[in-house]
């Protein structure tokens, strides 16, 4: 795992390199190597541990999931702030299955780093609305799921946001 600034370093020396070989009349050489620069800038914006555990979590494989996460020892660093969004948001999948509180801080954190697909952030919104209403906050509860309601544009999550609201008139 690369730190995000080796990754534009890298990319920088392949544009370098791609120049020389311009001035050195390979020009084949040259763009190639201006070509492959794409790959450092790619994952510079899109982590390749996030894209696997992405995959993996597709799957059902939270497991899998957690293995490719646990590669990124040090977030702050490592990843831009979307991606640390994105890292809080998939711990706090796998969490919402076992350790509720823990998920809850991770989903928070999502949120505040924030998430690029509004599909994201609703589920986030959905689970966070989940832990409020086991801990008896309806107001706060009743107002995730509101914001989840707007932020699920393609109506996906529209089933358990009422069946959400049905539980919640229990209480």
């Amino acid at each position: 795992m690369f730190h995000k600034n080796i990754k534009l370093i890298l990319a920088g020396l392949l544009v370098v390199a791609g120049v020389w070989q311009f001035t050195e009349s390979n020009i084949g050489n040259g763009i190639f190597l201006i070509l492959l620069t794409a790959i450092p800038i790619f994952l510079y914006f899109k982590n390749e541990f996030i894209l696997l555990a992405f995959l993996k979590l597709r799957k059902q494989d939270f497991e899998g999931a957690k293995k490719w996460l646990a590669y990124i020892k040090n977030p702050e660093t490592a990843l831009v702030r979307k991606q640390q969004g994105y890292f809080n948001y998939l711990h706090g999948i796998m969490l919402s299955q076992t350790n509720i509180n823990q998920a809850e801080k991770h989903f928070k954190k999502a949120i505040e780093l924030g998430l690029s697909m509004d599909m994201d952030l609703a589920v986030a919104k959905l689970n966070l609305a989940g832990v409020a209403m086991s801990r008896r906050r309806k107001l706060e509860a009743t107002n995730l799921l509101n914001e989840a309601k707007k932020l699920d544009k393609q109506g996906m999550l529209k089933e358990q946001i009422t069946m959400m609201k049905e539980q919640m008139k229990k209480i």
